[in-house]
């Protein structure tokens, strides 16, 4: 990055550090912290879109829409997030390969298992292996999305339909009395006054999905974990023209650091947050700042 960087071997001290620090591997990893950020902020809104999807379906008086609703919560949550990780990613994506090679090679003679491997056809790899680096990197992280918000919506699901159940029931029946019909005390009751109930579970979710994020680099995404075992291992001068010891404890320190910052800042909006929610409610929360100025 910088001209007096051309020759690795004559730097030494601080100089030294700076093209180290700066080099094109060090880079990726400072982005790698960009995508970690970027899948929270597109997994969180995802993933309560599908919780939304699956409480509303539980609590459905349609009998498959709940019975799908209570399913989806049920075995989505009983499955470990690592085994559900590896075998939802690579189902996913040799069914979108099938498809496309049903599609694009009617001709195929061969049959796609092969004992254990998944064989199809060149036009039907997803993506092609003659696609631009950016679309290998944009499919992985679709998919990583998908995951988790698959993942966590499931837990979502659950935490909104206690929510919704959690709201006074008075108030759905007032509604009623004045004429309300179900569809309108649903949007204009039920769901304003539940996010207060669902909060707090929502909040732990959130940090949980946070602490989530290092299992992207089981999906192929190179997160700030790949990054950090991969610079921070013992590097000899045949392999890399920064060579240095075992450096991981600092790569991690500094991971570690990462996390507590990202989850403290957390803590505070999601204080000032359900502050905001339980104004006037007449909730513990409400009611503990209707006492507070006395």
């Amino acid at each position: 990055m910088f001209e007096y960087c051309a020759d690795p071997e004559t730097l030494t001290g601080l100089t030294w550090l700076s093209c180290y620090l700066t080099n094109g591997k060090h880079l990726l990893f400072y982005q790698s912290f960009g995508v970690v950020l970027a899948l929270l902020a597109v997994t969180a809104p995802v993933s309560l879109a599908f919780g939304f999807v699956g409480a509303m379906a539980a609590r459905s008086t349609f009998p498959p829409f709940s019975l799908f609703g209570k399913l989806y919560t049920s075995i989505v949550r009983g499955v470990p997030d690592i085994a559900f990780f590896l075998f939802f990613v690579i189902a996913l994506d040799q069914a979108v390969e099938y498809l496309r090679h049903q599609a694009k090679c009617p001709d195929w003679d061969m049959p796609v298992r092969q004992g254990s491997d998944f064989v199809v056809c060149d036009a039907a790899k997803m993506p092609l292996s003659t696609s631009p680096q950016w679309v290998h990197e944009t499919y992985g992280f679709t998919l990583a999305v998908l995951t988790f918000a698959i993942v966590f919506g499931a837990f979502a699901a659950n935490v909104l339909f206690g929510a919704m159940r959690s709201v006074p029931r008075p108030q759905l029946e007032t509604a009623e009395a004045y004429g309300f019909s179900p569809r309108q005390t649903f949007w204009r009751i039920l769901v304003p006054q539940m996010w207060v109930y669902a909060l707090p579970g929502l909040s732990n979710l959130w940090m949980i999905l946070i602490k989530a994020t290092p299992l992207l680099f089981l999906l192929g995404v190179e997160d700030i974990v790949y990054w950090a075992r991969e610079l921070g291992g013992s590097k000899n001068a045949r392999f890399s023209d920064y060579p240095h010891g075992d450096w991981r404890m600092f790569y991690f320190g500094a991971l570690l650091v990462f996390y507590l910052l990202l989850t403290r800042i957390s803590e505070i909006v999601l204080d000032r947050l359900m502050g905001r929610l339980t104004l006037g409610q007449a909730t513990a929360g409400g009611e503990a700042q209707r006492k507070a100025p006395a």
